[in-house]
């Protein structure tokens, strides 16, 4: 069996998710080159969508593209399901995310969703978060004071270069730790002031990961 490249594993998992959208219901769609390729699938599939909810703005315009609705997330109440890709995943379906600096208002859409599906390729699959730097948003008057705190963890912390995210606001990149205990970690950094958000999807984890895989889609399920 020939193998395939990341693009081509992302492709397959973007297919894949079109089966958990539930006809002309608000869907919630997050950010990055894997959900990409689902907003492509989407709009070839046929399948109803009432509307979207975007989280940001890259996204926005690639629904619009398609002729998909984009409503605001103080529109609705909840979302039947959400589908957005992760960084790192591990076996209980803890994430970081933030990669593509969309990681507050993917925070905010997944909190509206009944259903989070996490789609990705098998290289994001770990055993232990944090090989990829944590992305963390911040206020900008608060960064050395963050960047401080984490090197108290044993982690170092550097400013994103050229980057704000769409809240106009500054991302860290924190390097250096082995998140074992994702849920508490992602209690304590939320405490630091100046923190508007910290990319570990813990307290709000996946439901389902679709994980792109030479053999095929590989589906797993988390309890909760």
């Amino acid at each position: 069996m020939p193998q395939m490249n990341a693009e081509e594993l992302k492709a397959r998992v973007g297919q894949a998710a079109v089966a958990y959208v539930r006809p002309n219901q608000v869907l919630g769609v997050g950010t990055g080159s894997t959900v990409n390729h689902f907003i492509a699938a989407l709009a070839q599939s046929g399948v109803p969508v009432a509307a979207a909810v975007s989280s940001s703005q890259q996204t926005t315009a690639r629904l619009r593209e398609c002729g998909i609705e984009v409503v605001s997330a103080n529109e609705v109440q909840r979302i039947a399901v959400y589908i957005d890709g992760a960084d790192e995943i591990d076996a209980t379906g803890c994430m970081i995310k933030g990669g593509g600096a969309a990681l507050t208002r993917e925070k905010i859409v997944a909190d509206l969703a009944e259903q989070f599906v996490c789609i990705a390729d098998a290289s994001k699959w770990v055993d232990v978060l944090g090989r990829f730097a944590l992305p963390v948003e911040v206020i900008e008057m608060a960064a050395q004071q963050i960047i401080r705190r984490f090197a108290k963890l044993g982690a170092s912390a550097v400013v994103r270069p050229g980057v704000l995210t769409d809240n106009g606001l500054p991302i860290l990149d924190v390097s250096g730790l082995r998140i074992t205990q994702p849920a508490a970690l992602e209690r304590e950094i939320n405490q630091w002031p100046g923190v508007v958000t910290v990319g570990l999807f813990a307290h709000r984890a996946a439901d389902v990961c679709l994980l792109g895989e030479a053999s095929g889609v590989r589906t797993v399920r988390f309890e909760r």
